[in-house]
């Protein structure tokens, strides 16, 4: 399965290009669409190579999402999850309960509350992780 254009603009949505190397909240390095693999301070990008690590990204992430998740998923839960790793990480993931219960039972209401708990960056609670979580959350129990 493949992210949705609805999916890669809620990722876009809460990366926003930045065509200079940042430290975001957690203390790593990130560029361009929240890029963050090999990132150096001074680093400068171009958005059309933030769009390319943009597609590479977003690919390793539907990879994840397609092998740690056991049930099947529609588009809207596919791409709520593709965006919930690209921000967290496969790793995080895949020892989160939230993996844990779309596993046992992917349209159980407590997943809800799992998309909440991952609001943190750099030991805080960020206001704009609490929006994409619950627009993430939203998505994964819209139905198409």
């Amino acid at each position: 399965m493949k992210t949705s254009q609805r999916g890669i603009n809620l990722i876009k949505q809460y990366e926003s290009f930045r065509a200079e190397a940042y430290r975001c909240p957690a203390g790593v390095w990130t560029i361009g669409y929240g890029h963050t693999r090999d990132v150096k301070p001074g680093d400068k990008i171009t958005e059309p190579e933030a769009l390319q690590l943009l597609r590479q990204d977003v690919q390793t992430a539907e990879k994840a999402v397609s092998t740690l998740v056991k049930k099947p998923l529609d588009q809207n839960r596919f791409d709520a999850l593709v965006s919930f790793v690209y921000n967290t990480g496969s790793g995080n993931f895949a020892s989160s309960t939230l993996l844990e219960k779309i596993n046992r039972n992917p349209d159980d209401p407590a997943i809800a509350a799992e998309f909440r708990k991952w609001v943190y960056g750099g030991g805080r609670r960020l206001p704009g992780l609490v929006t994409r979580r619950e627009k993430e959350s939203n998505l994964y129990f819209s139905r198409l």
